[in-house]
């Protein structure tokens, strides 16, 4: 039986609101240890301790009271002047809330917490009774895999200029790169956050099981109806996802508004309706009748947007984790490292900043471990011996860009090449035929790793095949730009939200299918004259680029019975080539359906016309992935006649 029968509501809520205080707490650790004077970054430690623990009171947790205690009164003597903060002590403040954090781990699985590690508990006491802490390795961080080591050489020293280095690695402009800030949200637009319950200390003792106990987070214990699953078994149910967000007010009330007039808008055309069927066939009747009809229209599209804004959340929930991390790693690795954020701000889709989470936590982790250099190493080549990662968010029209960069030794694309033919993984003969993109883009082919030794950060050649894969499955790309010496770029590019995709209409006979519009680089005719048989396979010179012709009927394993007369040239982060088409019907921006019970092969998801007509939304990446399973284009083409 739980240990918080009749909690649980209680317990999800003091979860939410503890691991968002505690990740503040973290963030202001990484600022303290590099400002250990600041008395306001000491005073709001104290109290998010102190927050913690007083919620953890009334829920009887009492190892958890026993660490926060501990933790709280260090934090009291520092901000006192009593002690003064080393790097060693702060090794010991991280293995503290690290074990605050495995504690809401064990309340998550709806059981009391067990006591923390006892060298913990010592360090801490021997800490507040005046006893220097030794040298306490961080918290080692979970193993991740590896990108790529490269060779360094020398940088100008002093801090990097990132529009520079962007520019550098993307051939863009500084100017271009600094105009790619753009603000997400208006500045006459008000922001009015929904009140969140508070985890308070100033509770008083209260039976759990007493019906209508007052919450310590503004809701009683009986607040849902009886019979309903609680919210920890629907988390489990959906396998740990969570399914509440925070809105700001404003939003709710302008989707609220349009509701109404779209209301007001519909008795209008009730009345009209009434109207027409009495025989009142005048223009005047039908041209109200139109200009209801469009009025419904415009409300309609605008009550879509507000809806799709209410998921929207600031990607800066997502960024606050990383500091820490990044932190710890670096301490474990002796280096130097400091994370810099921005574009905080920045609104993503909410189930796509879940998504996120751990592609980013293996990039940052490659960059420290890999991309940036030890402290003596960077100063022999001339540059600070603290490196710099920064991990930014901007928004560039319907997409949302997100760039992780570090001021390392960068990457080698000829000694990517040579790691990956010694692993077997692509042939001498790929190798010579692949640019310096396509290089550094072997870095995502899964088993590949440049490490020597296998450690528990990296060299197991597995996690940035999953980067890619999980940025693909949110309909996104990523692109790296690097140079030995200065340092490496990675460029991820999503769509806005996941919930409405721009596709282009195909027709293959009569029956259209759609493609994302994000990897459409251009519609051109297709003639069987300019077609080339290069190894068997059809080709197409486009501007130089000699690109493989795949018809779309191949992909989907359909007979081949006439000539594509169209070409879609399209552009994944692993090949560029022309996709074969019979014709097109045009553009829209597809509602995702998404199919859950059954997903054929291939299919991303579904959408509706405004015909009612039901349209496949393809899935690329898998339908190339079985290229090999049909027979080649140009073997099919063999058999027919097209004369």
């Amino acid at each position: 039986m739980s240990d918080f029968a009749g909690m649980e509501d209680l317990l999800q809520d003091f979860l939410q609101e503890a691991h968002d205080l505690l990740s503040d707490v973290d963030n202001k650790l990484v600022d303290l240890e590099k400002m250990p004077d600041d008395r306001g970054l000491l005073n709001d430690i104290f109290r998010g301790f102190h927050t913690v623990k007083g919620g953890a009171g009334f829920l009887n947790a009492t190892e958890l009271v026993t660490l926060c205690h501990l933790t709280e009164n260090l934090f009291d003597r520092l901000r006192n002047g009593e002690l003064e903060l080393t790097p060693e002590l702060m090794d010991v403040i991280m293995a503290a809330t690290k074990g605050v954090r495995d504690m809401f781990g064990e309340l998550g699985q709806m059981v009391l917490p067990q006591p923390a590690d006892p060298g913990v508990i010592a360090a801490l006491q021997g800490a507040l009774n005046g006893e220097v802490p030794g040298a306490t390795p961080p918290p080692a961080p979970e193993p991740v895999a590896s990108a790529a080591a490269s060779a360094a050489s020398g940088s100008t020293p002093g801090e990097p200029n990132w529009d520079a280095l962007h520019a550098t690695l993307t051939g863009a402009s500084p100017a271009a790169a600094a105009q790619g800030e753009v603000i997400t949200k208006s500045e006459a637009e008000p922001t009015v956050a929904v009140p969140t319950p508070a985890v308070t200390a100033a509770v008083a003792p209260v039976s759990a099981g007493q019906p209508g106990a007052p919450s310590p987070f503004g809701r009683r214990a009986t607040d849902r109806p009886g019979g309903q699953p609680t919210a920890a078994r629907r988390a489990e149910e959906r396998g740990g996802r969570e399914n509440t967000i925070r809105v700001d007010t404003s939003r709710l009330d302008q989707v609220l508004n349009l509701s109404g007039e779209i209301g007001l808008t519909k008795n209008r055309l009730t009345s009209l309706r009434a109207d027409i069927l009495a025989g009142k066939n005048d223009s005047e009747t039908l041209h109200a009748l139109d200009q209801a009809v469009s009025q419904l229209d415009l409300l309609v599209s605008d009550l879509q947007n507000s809806v799709m804004k209410t998921r929207m959340q600031p990607i800066g929930r997502l960024f606050q984790k990383y500091p820490r991390i990044a932190r710890d790693l670096a301490r474990q690795l002796g280096k130097d490292v400091e994370l810099v954020l921005a574009g905080e701000e920045t609104e993503v889709d909410k189930t796509m900043i879940e998504d996120l989470a751990d592609p980013l936590i293996h990039l940052i982790r490659n960059a420290v471990d890999h991309g940036v250099e030890m402290p003596l190493e960077r100063q022999a080549a001339g540059k600070p011996a603290k490196s710099l990662v920064r991990l930014e968010a901007r928004q560039e029209g319907d997409h949302i860009v997100l760039i992780i960069a570090d001021d390392g030794k960068g990457m080698s694309a000829e000694r990517i090449r040579a790691k990956a033919v010694e692993k077997g993984l692509i042939s001498e003969e790929e190798a010579n035929t692949l640019d310096e993109r396509q290089s550094l883009n072997l870095i995502f082919l899964p088993g590949f790793s440049t490490k020597a030794q296998i450690s528990d950060v990296s060299g197991r050649g597995v996690g940035m095949d999953v980067v890619k894969t999980n940025i693909q499955k949110l309909n996104g790309s990523i692109e790296i730009r690097s140079e030995p010496g200065k340092g490496s770029l990675f460029i991820i590019s999503l769509p806005l939200t996941l919930a409405i995709l721009p596709v282009l209409l195909v027709l293959l006979g009569d029956q259209p299918f759609a493609l994302p519009l994000s990897l459409v680089r251009e519609i051109l005719p297709i003639e069987q004259g300019r077609i080339q048989e290069v190894g068997g396979k059809e080709t197409l010179v486009v501007r130089g680029e000699v690109l493989p012709v795949i018809s779309l009927a191949r992909l989907l394993g359909w007979p081949l019975t006439q000539y594509p007369e169209y070409g879609v040239f399209m552009q994944t982060a692993e090949r560029s080539f022309i996709l074969g088409v019979d014709s097109f019907a045009g553009r829209d921006d597809a509602v995702i359906k998404s199919l859950e019970d059954f997903r054929p092969k291939g299919v991303a998801g579904v959408t509706t016309l405004s015909n009612g007509q039901i349209v496949l939304i393809l899935d690329m990446k898998e339908l190339l992935a079985d290229l090999g399973q049909h027979p080649d284009m140009a073997a099919s083409l063999r058999r027919l006649d097209f004369a």
